[in-house]
């Protein structure tokens, strides 16, 4: 009588990931370090490989395509505008691998709708036609994805600092009900103005007046860390000062 011989299991190859915890260890080394020799070191064995490939991915996930350079080139200038901004990553500010992305994704959002309204203007009318399809849907994605991730970013930093900018307590009520209404957005349906009033005032019990003061010292604020986020891909909720 034959023995049946069980399959043998292949074991399941360990995918490898390119820019993993030790990749971000690296960074906070590179950063922390002033030798020059020790820096290159650290840089070409842990993370140019690591910014190479981001960059790379990034390029042809989002289809950046819009530029006059091959797409070689371009992943250059990426990993280099990476190196440019290597030292803004703070340990324990949230992945480096998140930060990276986001810095990519906003340089490569920047100079590919730069040339995409220089293509728009030298082009054709019928190749226009078809590459104006494909941007609308790629700069409503762009925008989308900025858009949530910068009011993640800006919510941590009122969640950090609400009580530092506004000491009142109705002023702080106030602001953090204009919070609220980010952080319900998805649920909310109508986002006009008048709408967004009523649903505060029913919220806090204060007067439109003071609801409009209030909004516009955090539109100060934002304004100014909208630009951070643009130019660093994060905002930093240590920051306390006054913008104002």
């Amino acid at each position: 009588m034959s023995k049946t011989i069980a399959p043998v299991k292949k074991k399941k190859k360990t995918k490898h990931y390119y820019f993993n915890i030790g990749t971000e260890k690296a960074i906070i080394r590179y950063n922390k370090t002033d030798d020059v020799v020790l820096k290159n070191k650290i840089y070409n064995e842990h993370i140019s490989y690591p910014f190479d490939k981001l960059a790379e991915n990034i390029i042809h996930t989002f289809k950046f395509y819009y530029f006059d350079v091959p797409s070689e080139q371009v992943k250059h200038e990426v990993v280099s505008f990476l190196v440019m901004n290597m030292h803004k990553f703070k340990e324990g500010k949230g992945k480096a691998f998140s930060y990276f992305s986001i810095v990519a994704k906003n340089y490569l959002i920047l100079h590919n709708n730069k040339n995409y309204k220089h293509y728009k203007i030298h082009d054709k009318m019928e190749v226009l036609d078809y590459g104006n399809a494909l941007t609308n849907k790629q700069d409503e994605y762009d925008a989308a994805e900025f858009n949530k991730t910068y009011v993640e970013e800006m919510l941590n930093y009122w969640d950090e600092n609400l009580t530092n900018i506004f000491r009142r307590q109705k002023d702080i009520l106030v602001a953090d009900a204009v919070l609220e209404m980010f952080r319900r957005r998805e649920n909310i349906e109508n986002f006009n103005k008048k709408a967004l009033y009523i649903l505060i005032r029913e919220m806090t019990g204060s007067k439109t007046q003071h609801i409009t003061r209030i909004v516009n010292v955090m539109k100060k604020y934002n304004i100014r860390l909208q630009t951070e986020f643009t130019n660093t891909g994060l905002i930093d909720t240590a920051n306390t000062g006054s913008f104002l």
